[in-house]
């Protein structure tokens, strides 16, 4: 077709050209020539791209009719080739196509046919950029609201094209498109209930327009700002007619803009308030568009860090279907399906009784069998499901009766750094149980998680030093084992100044295990531990306090650290722990004080400081350990207050 079409232009309209059309064919073959040489041989070159060079010679300065048979030529060529893309672009066709939208007094036929034109070739990069430079944006947007809907619809569906890049998304807002685009999709429900061989001329083209207004915003939703304006403009009015639509397609677009919009907090409050939790799953389970699948496994992923989404999906019985297709071996084929549905599966993890759903349904055997997949993205929504489901006691023996120990230490020699954050978490989870620290021990797995300390993120070293504390606390000989690592001691002591405030909880946690082996605890103090902890009581986080007073109580075992303490004006700032702290804080508080109290000078300061009342209090406890600190505390206390009056009642006697 595109050999005839040019060989009839060729007769019918040589003699109004301009110029010497096959001299210049011949100048733009040494053009090509010299370019492609060192890529590609010349005889490669298909004729095509000479034919398609001559017929855009063509549209310049030719009238309407000239123009638009030109057009459907070009139509006609493989546009997503490398050499059709490569002719466009060396003869300046872009330039014209553009500016063929703008002339006001081309017919609709040209300006028709340069937007199909168009709309086939901006799927590709380099031409996004190259049209938006030649100002293709603000035109688009004007030819939204022309009355033509086949305008409408090219318009759009090149929007959606070069909407994917940020400046032309920026352009797109800038110039008004996005509350165009939104009233584009709102069509009438009894047209988009209707199946699309049931539909009137006049819907089906609406539909049309709709579809590709849909995927425009859809590209556009990868901009925070663009939401926004999406918001604004009532899209989220939109949303529970468009999931509903017969035409899954249009379905298909919603779903992606949907799950775009997921960490927009007003987007969020929609889902819950319209219920599009519901439409959601019903989509997920009753589809067997695989596309759509993904998409709505998608959002499920994105929207479930808020609580109240992971309970509608939980309510809407989303959580079976999830599973069902997670334990098919067709997903295995999908890596973005398969990283979609293993991404829910780990958000809703987060949430208790949506583990004790997915220990019905067998989910952890599935997932173990999943860590072996050469995908990263979906190793981390496995490893970070598993860590999540192992946060219920049980579900560590679970795993590893179903061999995951071994799998699991092998990914800490990898790099990606979520993966090996969640693989600490993961593996910190289940060395509370025996047996599967006896494996981890086995393969190693202590000595890589200390080795993640080093890692430059601070997700991974917090988790390491967290996973750190039962694997010290459980290994056969931790003391020896914590020795034998060369300069682990001193990561610990190093990462304590660490500007994170999370990860020095976490080391704190580890040192408080740490400092529990006489010989380890020398070294500690040796390397200065002291003066480090006595700075950070000043802090107001509660989880530090927890375990910064846990490692403060532990550390006052070793020679004169008690006093050194004191000297260093840390009882005070820590007894202030127990005003406002949790009871988790007030626990390893008065255990920090019930040592610092062994030292006089620090009994002196805790009675001055009126401390006695509330230790009172907390032997009153129910917390056996508790109460036993509270009154080994009071205990000293007294001590020194009735040698004090002893040595006062001497005094007066002489």
């Amino acid at each position: 077709m595109a050999d005839s079409c040019y060989s009839e232009m060729e007769t019918k309209k040589s003699e109004q050209m301009d110029g010497d059309s096959s001299g210049s064919s011949s100048e733009d073959e040494e053009d090509f020539t010299w370019m492609t040489q060192q890529t590609q041989p010349q005889q490669d070159i298909p004729p095509e791209y000479w034919h398609m060079q001559k017929l855009i010679k063509y549209l310049k300065g030719s009238t309407p009719s000239t123009t638009a048979l030109v057009l459907g030529c070009l139509n006609d060529y493989d546009l997503d080739s490398e050499f059709m893309q490569l002719a466009i672009r060396e003869m300046n066709t872009l330039e014209v196509l553009v500016n063929l939208l703008e002339t006001s007094d081309r017919d609709f036929r040209c300006k028709k046919l340069a937007l199909s034109i168009l709309a086939r070739v901006t799927q590709h990069v380099v031409i996004q950029h190259e049209v938006t430079n030649l100002g293709i944006i603000p035109l688009l947007v004007k030819l939204l609201v022309d009355p033509a809907r086949d305008l409408q619809r090219l318009a759009a569906a090149v929007i959606a094209n070069v909407a994917k890049l940020k400046k032309s998304s920026k352009l797109v807002r800038t110039c008004g498109g996005i509350p165009v685009l939104v009233h584009l999709l709102d069509i009438k429900e009894s047209i988009l209930k209707k199946p699309k061989a049931q539909q009137t001329i006049d819907g089906a083209e609406e539909m049309e327009v709709a579809l590709d207004a849909a995927r425009a915003l859809w590209s556009l939703s990868q901009s925070n700002r663009n939401k926004e304006y999406m918001q604004k403009a009532g899209i989220i009015g939109l949303l529970p007619k468009l999931l509903k639509a017969k035409d899954e397609n249009i379905v298909v677009q919603t779903m992606g803009m949907l799950q775009n919009c997921g960490n927009l907090p007003k987007f969020q409050v929609a889902i819950q308030t319209l219920d599009l939790v519901e439409d959601i799953v019903r989509l997920f389970s009753s589809s067997n568009n695989m596309e759509l699948k993904k998409l709505c496994a998608m959002a499920i992923f994105k929207h479930s860090e808020d609580e109240k989404i992971r309970k509608l999906v939980h309510i809407h019985h989303g959580l079976t279907p999830l599973i069902k297709l997670l334990q098919q071996d067709i997903i295995l084929m999908d890596r973005d399906l398969l990283a979609a549905v293993t991404g829910a599966v780990w958000k809703l993890s987060f949430s208790v009784q949506n583990v004790l759903r997915f220990d019905q349904l067998n989910t952890i055997p599935r997932l173990v069998s999943l860590l072996s997949y050469d995908d990263e993205t979906v190793l981390v929504h496995v490893v970070g499901a598993l860590a999540e489901c192992c946060k219920l006691e049980h579900n560590a023996a679970v795993l590893q009766r179903a061999g995951g120990i071994k799998p699991l230490v092998l990914l800490l020699n990898l790099t990606n750094q979520a993966l090996l954050a969640n693989t600490a978490h993961v593996l910190g989870q289940c060395a509370w149980d025996l047996k599967c620290m006896e494996e981890m021990e086995e393969h190693d797995a202590v000595r890589l998680i200390w080795s993640l300390l080093k890692n430059s993120s601070t997700k991974v070293q917090a988790n390491a030093a967290w996973a750190l504390v039962p694997c010290i606390q459980n290994a056969t000989d931790s003391g020896e084992m914590v020795r034998s690592f060369v300069g682990g001691i001193e990561l610990i002591v190093k990462l304590l100044q660490s500007p994170d405030t999370r990860v020095v909880a976490c080391i704190c946690a580890a040192l408080a295990k740490v400092a529990t082996d006489q010989e380890n605890l020398a070294v500690v103090t040796d390397l200065g531990v002291v003066p480090i902890l006595a700075k950070l009581v000043h802090t107001d986080n509660e989880f530090l306090q927890e375990h910064l007073a846990s490692a403060i109580a532990n550390c006052c075992n070793w020679g004169k650290n008690c006093f050194e303490f004191g000297r260093l004006e840390a009882v005070t700032p820590l007894m202030n722990f127990l005003y406002d702290g949790n009871d988790r804080v007030q626990a390893t508080t008065i255990e920090a004080l019930s040592q610092l109290s062994t030292d006089p000078f620090n009994c002196i300061t805790l009675h001055q400081s009126q401390v006695v009342p509330l230790l009172i209090k907390a032997a009153g406890s129910s917390d056996r350990k508790k109460q036993q600190a509270a009154a080994k505390c009071l205990t000293n206390i007294r001590k020194l207050a009735l040698a004090a009056d002893k040595v006062k009642t001497k005094q007066t006697q002489q």
